[in-house]
């Protein structure tokens, strides 16, 4: 298909690579250890990102789809990409994770959590499929006026990587109105924190799954996160997330 194509680029995926690791990683590092998120900024390109959402209708892509309002996850709907993963979304996936694999590795020996993960992608994805987490997780969502996503966590498993991405692929103010990307930080003994998240075609937000660290007066403790997707005015909005590990 002409669209696998452009995905599939070859120097698209040399180019990407590049773009990811120019990012400000030890600005981005401090606001994911601040805020728990952090905007990758223009981590994909136009054509990029109406390539990726073109996929969306053809579901020998994908290995399953899911309507939210059967299960109570809001209303919209996404589909889970099957292996092989188109190549551009395939070169996201450890490249990011070797940005974040540090910043997951410190949270947890912050918090007291004797799990490690490796420096590269593959042997990560190799103890997901060891332990029976095998099917793929990255997702391409839809959204129509009127549709949401509740606040939720992406868990999927024993093993979870404690950090993951959501690409924007259309443009605010032109594609659709609305669905911010709201991000929950339950504290403990404390009213909950609420960040909504501002991206523009093409930028990302890299954010904590589950949990991260805090330094409070008493030593460090744990707070609770979970993201979802404000209320869509109007237009349709398409995102691409990336989940580091696999599911069951």
């Amino acid at each position: 298909m002409a669209i696998a194509k452009r995905v599939a680029a070859p120097d698209a995926g040399a180019d990407l690579a590049s773009r990811i690791d120019a990012l400000d990683w030890p600005q981005i590092t401090a606001e994911i250890d601040s805020q728990g998120c952090a905007i990758l900024k223009n981590l994909l390109t136009p054509d990029q990102c109406r390539a990726i959402a073109a996929l969306y209708p053809d579901d020998d892509n994908f290995r399953s789809r899911i309507v939210m309002g059967r299960h109570g996850f809001g209303r919209g709907e996404y589909k889970y990409f099957s292996y092989p993963l188109p190549d551009l979304i395939a070169q996201l996936r450890p490249a990011l994770y070797a940005h974040l694999q540090g910043i997951a590795n410190r949270w947890n020996e912050a918090m007291g959590i004797d799990i490690r993960y490796p420096t590269a992608h593959a042997p990560f994805l190799k103890r997901c499929h060891e332990a029976g987490q095998a099917r793929p997780t990255p997702l391409l969502l839809q959204y129509e006026a009127g549709d949401y996503n509740c606040l939720h966590q992406d868990l999927h498993g024993e093993h979870v990587f404690p950090l993951q991405v959501a690409i924007l692929l259309s443009e605010p103010g032109r594609d659709f109105s609305g669905g911010e990307f709201v991000l929950t930080e339950q504290r403990p003994r404390m009213q909950s924190r609420a960040e909504v998240v501002p991206l523009a075609q093409g930028d990302a937000v890299a954010f904590a799954v589950h949990h991260r660290p805090v330094q409070g007066t008493r030593g460090t403790y744990r707070v609770n996160l979970r993201h979802g997707v404000s209320r869509i005015r109007s237009g349709q909005r398409h995102t691409l997330g990336v989940i580091f590990h696999d599911a069951k």
